[in-house]
């Protein structure tokens, strides 16, 4: 997380708004890319994984990461023949010229790095090597921060699109070493059976496909609108508080997912122990969350110039709506996955569709009513609608229900987020509601802490003050 950040400061400092929104555009189109031509098998591997991990099968385990790969790199080949082929159509589509079609030409083999690197992380995940997919997303991260950063430096906005081939590259490299390191049985399948082992693999996976072509399809078409109603500026703004509201909360549920998803499929066929999972895994995102989201919506200004500078402070009013939306990303967040685990590929797309829909439509409003705000305000409505739908549908499906623990804990969170956002609002006078706001997220966070400390057993500031008194004892 902390290499993001110094990572997202260095790019505003360097290529300011319009470079941000550049870099956004870029992202969007090769998220679009490969979630068309990845056909989702990177998410459904790790399912796939997973299962036959339970299964104590080695051999199916070994013709399913066999599957896997050649998969993986077949998709990302293709992916990188669609975005070179039509990168002059799609600079047309998204900018309104064809100036960046060589730089989206070269970003295509962003797409191959990015699905091969993908099939190798999810033979980590899904075999549970939590501490290995730890260490490959940090050196991963680093090293192309420290790469990404000089290429940036060098050639300011016209190096992004080599920006984004750096930290690939690396994504890659520290994938395949910690891939490596997993004893797999060594197994040799012609192309008719990979091509009947793959077939499980994609029919899962078209769902994830669906998934995550609509989201990116979203954030294409979000950024494309707001370039050409607005300017690249304006898409820049808004990609620095896309980033800004999801860095912190992205980083915790990411670390979660890892281990929760795999773990939740060895137990999707016992309802009771799923909704436990669900119950206990809320808890621990909600109690980590709460005090990166009000410490956000508190300090908004200020965080966004220093991660930024100063000329991103009209981000600032999409950053306090979207930080509300943040806050239900977190509550919905496992339950979601209980449709996954099942294997409830229908259902699934399903409730993305519907969650993507009211959030495109609420864009366009938005957009038009309330400017750049308005874009802040649809990701709230997004997660309304799709919290509220995904917790009747898994409701259905386990009889899942929020136990007492968790209502009172969300109904805490959700108080003390709309009294920060009031607060901090220009509806009370500024001293005042700043210090109000500073003390409900100190009081949230040390409740936060101490409900942990009690899970885990241990004195977490104790153990921060023991090891800051033995680094202030060496140095003197």
């Amino acid at each position: 997380m902390l290499l993001g950040i110094v990572r997202t400061k260095v790019l505003a400092v360097l290529i300011g708004t319009e470079g941000m929104g550049l870099f956004g555009a870029f992202n969007s189109v090769t998220g679009l890319v490969s979630s068309i031509t990845g056909m989702g098998i990177t998410s459904s591997g790790v399912r796939q994984i997973a299962e036959a991990v339970g299964t104590n099968d080695e051999d199916r385990v070994a013709r399913t990461v066999f599957t896997l790969r050649r998969t993986a790199f077949v998709l990302g080949l293709a992916g990188m023949v669609v975005l070179l082929a039509f990168a002059r159509p799609i600079s047309r589509i998204t900018f309104g010229s064809s100036d960046h079609s060589l730089e989206l030409a070269l970003l295509s083999v962003t797409v191959l790095l990015t699905s091969i690197s993908g099939g190798q992380t999810a033979l980590v995940q899904g075999m549970r090597r939590i501490r290995d997919l730890a260490a490959l997303n940090i050196w991963g991260a680093a090293l192309g921060t420290v790469t990404s950063i000089a290429v940036i430096y060098v050639f300011r906005r016209n190096g992004i699109a080599l920006f984004l081939i750096a930290v690939s590259v690396f994504a890659i490299f520290t994938s395949w070493w910690y891939a490596r390191k997993i004893a797999v049985k060594p197994v040799r399948l012609p192309v008719r059976e990979v091509w009947q082992e793959s077939r499980q693999l994609l029919g899962m996976g078209l769902a994830f496909m669906a998934s995550a072509l609509m989201g990116n399809a979203v954030a294409y078409f979000t950024r494309v609108l707001v370039i050409r109603e607005m300017n690249l500026a304006a898409a820049g703004l808004f990609q620095a508080a896309w980033t800004l509201s999801s860095i912190y909360v992205g980083f915790i549920l990411s670390a979660m997912g890892a281990d929760y998803y795999p773990r939740l499929t060895l137990v999707a066929a016992d309802d009771r122990e799923v909704n436990r999972l669900v119950n206990e895994q809320t808890e621990v995102a909600l109690l980590m969350a709460i005090p990166g989201i009000l410490g956000t919506l508190t300090f908004a200004p200020l965080v966004l110039h220093l991660l930024y500078s100063a000329q991103f402070a009209p981000a600032g009013g999409i950053l306090r709506w979207q930080i509300l939306g943040v806050l239900g990303r977190v509550i919905s967040w496992p339950v979601g996955f209980v449709l996954l685990a099942k294997g409830c590929a229908r259902t699934f797309f399903c409730t993305e569709l519907a969650g993507n829909l009211a959030y495109l439509g609420m864009v366009w409003l938005g957009l038009n009513w309330f400017g750049l705000k308005g874009l802040g305000m649809a990701y709230l409505g997004m997660y309304l609608v799709y919290g509220l739908l995904v917790t009747i549908i898994v409701n259905g499906i386990t009889g899942f229900r929020w136990d007492r623990g968790n209502l009172r804990l969300g109904g805490g969170a959700l108080a003390a987020t709309a009294l920060v956002f009031v607060a901090t609002s220009s509806l009370v006078p500024s001293p005042f509601g700043v210090t109000l706001a500073v003390a409900v997220t100190t009081g949230a966070t040390v409740y936060a802490v101490r409900k942990i400390e009690k899970r885990l057993g241990i004195s977490i500031l104790a153990n921060v003050w023991f090891r800051l008194r033995s680094v202030i004892t060496k140095s003197t």
